[in-house]
This record gives C-alpha cells, sequence and structure tokens, in this order.
C-alpha cells in the first residue's frame, strides 16, 4: 500500500507540472491569419490576447511591425470598447507598391481600453481578438515576427518580445509570430483559379452556343424537307387525277 502510495503521489506531481508548465504556452499574446497569409499578399490577421491575471484587466496593448520587412498598409478594424492609434515611419529605402514610392511604413499599431469598470479591457478569464489587414506581404521571408507589449491596470506590463530560436524551447515571453504560405500567382491570394475558371466558362458558353446554333440549323432543315416532301406527295396525287379523267 505505501508503494502504491508513493507512485500515486509521483504521478499526481508529475501531471501538476505538465499542467503548470504547459499553461503558460496558452496564455501568450499571439498572431494568426484569417485564412491564408500568402507571400507577396495581402491578409487579415488577428492578435489574440488572453487576460493571464486573476485581478486585473489587460487595458492595453501595443503590437510593433518589423523594421527588416515593412508593410506599407496596415488598416484595423474597429473593436468596440478599444481606440487604435497606427504609428508611422520614414523609411530608409524607399519601396514600390501598385506602381507608387512607399516612403513610410507602419511601425506600431496601439489599442487603448476605453471602457469604465468591468466593461474595460480585457477582463480575467477572457480573451480579446485585435484584428488588423496587413500587405502587401514579403516574398522573401517565411514569417514575420510582431514584438508585443501588453499592459494591466494595475500598471503591470509584459513584454512579448523574444523571437522562437529555431530547433530550441519557445522562450518564456515569446513574441507573435505569423507564418507566411507559399507565394499565388498574382499576390492576391488566387487568380490562377479564377483565370481558369473564367476560361472554362467561357469556353462552355461557346460550346453552347455552338451546339444552339447546329441544332437550330438541324431543325429548319427538317422542317423544309417535311415542306418538300408534302408537295410531293400533293403533285403525285393531282397527277394521278389527271390520268384518271383523261
Amino acid at each position: 500500500m505505501k508503494k502504491m502510495s508513493r507512485a500515486a503521489l509521483v504521478g499526481a506531481a508529475a501531471v501538476s507540472s505538465v499542467v503548470l508548465v504547459s499553461a503558460p504556452a496558452f496564455a501568450h499574446v499571439s498572431v494568426q491569419p484569417e485564412g491564408e497569409a500568402a507571400k507577396g499578399g495581402y491578409a487579415t490577421v488577428d492578435f489574440k490576447v488572453p487576460n493571464e491575471r486573476d485581478d486585473a484587466a489587460t487595458t492595453k496593448l501595443e503590437v510593433n511591425f518589423p523594421t527588416e520587412h515593412p508593410l506599407a498598409s496596415v488598416m484595423p478594424e474597429p473593436v468596440p470598447g478599444w481606440k487604435a492609434d497606427v504609428t508611422k515611419t520614414k523609411l530608409d529605402k524607399p519601396m514600390e507598391m501598385h506602381g507608387e514610392k512607399i516612403t513610410e511604413a507602419v511601425s506600431k499599431v496601439t489599442w487603448t481600453a476605453t471602457g469604465s469598470g468591468k466593461d474595460k479591457g480585457v477582463q480575467p478569464g477572457y480573451f480579446q481578438n485585435f484584428p488588423v489587414s496587413i500587405g502587401q506581404l514579403p516574398t522573401d521571408s517565411d514569417q514575420l515576427v510582431f514584438k508585443a507589449i501588453q499592459t494591466y491596470d494595475n500598471k503591470e506590463v509584459v513584454r512579448w518580445i523574444e523571437p522562437q530560436q529555431k530547433g530550441q524551447e519557445e522562450p518564456e515571453n515569446p513574441a507573435p509570430t505569423l507564418e507566411l504560405s507559399a507565394a499565388e500567382d498574382d499576390g492576391h491570394g488566387a487568380s490562377g483559379a479564377s483565370d481558369d475558371s473564367a476560361e472554362k466558362e467561357t469556353a462552355a458558353a461557346t460550346t453552347d452556343s455552338g451546339g444552339s446554333s447546329s441544332d437550330t440549323t438541324a431543325r429548319a432543315l427538317g422542317i423544309v424537307g417535311i415542306v418538300v416532301g408534302a408537295a410531293g406527295v400533293a403533285f403525285g396525287v393531282m397527277a394521278g387525277r389527271r390520268r384518271t379523267n383523261s
């Protein structure tokens, strides 16, 4: 019995340690695309902010955008109870987008809670998504790393700024990382499929049109044949009557 008790205690301790260690991995600020985030294209991404505290609310989120891969187009979606401020910075080297020269890019987006009391910010036990439309995504990188700063109403600040190193364990405060998928044909996400569909629809329409014309011609020839045949029968009957009368 004593051995069983010791084994049970060891097992319980192991389970507890797993729960304690794995819990923070699900509680950090993260970023995920709505659909795909293809290289060279545009995407809508959600910055997910969970509340890690039992006695404080998250009232501010700052997301710093990567300077090595500047994004000229960044548009936050309105979030009820929050105000979004977009900060732009001049680029050391201008970039071109849609034939226009871009001299500045978004360097930071800051969300600040505007509510009051229990309606202000992300309360304990809840999370909040902050959607943002971004582009044009880089073509020479497999991911984008954003550094986020989470502030609570008790003045506590948590910095999610540590990049994940390949082959190593996740850091204590990992930075939100967006994985990029392979580039699409037109950089917007599905032109190849659209072009193929359009060509197929055009071909189908042409085939249907040709088929209809053939059917119409066949019907017309059939009617002419019937009329000619009827005329021939009538002529034969009349000729027969003339021979009989004579």
